[in-house]
Order: C-alpha cells, then structure tokens, then sequence
C-alpha cells in the first residue's frame, strides 16, 4: 500500500512540475475552466460530458508525454542533434493534434448553443 500510495505521489508530483514549468500547460488549464463552466452553464448530456472528459484528458496527456520526451531528449542530447529536434517536433505535433480535436469537440457541442443563445 506504502507503494501506490507513493507513485500517486510522484503523479502529483508530475503534475504540478508540468503546470508550473510550461505555459501551454496553463493554457490548456484555463480551457479547460472555461469548457467546463460553459458546460454547466449549457447543461451538457452525459455523453457530451464524457467526450469532454476524454478530450480534456487527452490533451493533457499528450502535454505531459511532450514534456516527458523533451526532458528525456534534453537530457541523452544536450547538444543539437537534428533527430532530437525532430522528435521534439513530432511530440508537439502530437499535443497541437489533440488540442485541435479538443477545439473541434468544443465547437460542435457550443457553438449552436452560443449561436441560439444570441440569435433566439
């Protein structure tokens, strides 16, 4: 038990290292505020609110396996090596591919409500 309890601790450890050391984490952060404020305030379904869990949990997971790899490849590669850059690239490729599905999700689910909500 000593041991769950402390890999929980270095996963909130983790966390707290990722929302403090990267700005995009902050800006996912804050995204995530507002979906979830907005989804109160349009009372979202079930299924609405579980495909925004799992978006919000994408990108936040694709945010810590960039930072994960980039710390990695810092760290074997502390000078340039065009391989290096390259997985970096394609790790962030990965979390602009989430937050773009994300942004996609969000349009679908709010912007009729948006649009309702000044048109009606």
């Amino acid at each position: 038990m000593k041991n769950r309890v402390r890999s929980f601790r270095y996963a909130f450890k983790g966390i707290a290292g990722l929302f403090y050391s990267e700005p995009n984490a902050r800006i996912h952060l804050i995204m995530t505020i507002l979906v979830l404020i907005l989804g109160f305030l349009f009372t979202l379904s079930p299924v609405e609110w579980a495909l925004i869990a799992l978006a919000i949990g994408l990108v936040f997971a694709a945010e810590a396996f960039n930072t994960a790899l980039e710390h990695l490849v810092d760290l074997v590669s502390p000078e340039y090596n065009e391989l290096a850059g390259r997985a970096k690239d394609t790790a962030a490729a990965a979390v602009l591919f989430s937050a773009m599905g994300a942004a996609a999700l969000g349009l679908i689910l709010f912007a009729p409500r948006i649009w309702n909500l000044f048109a009606g």
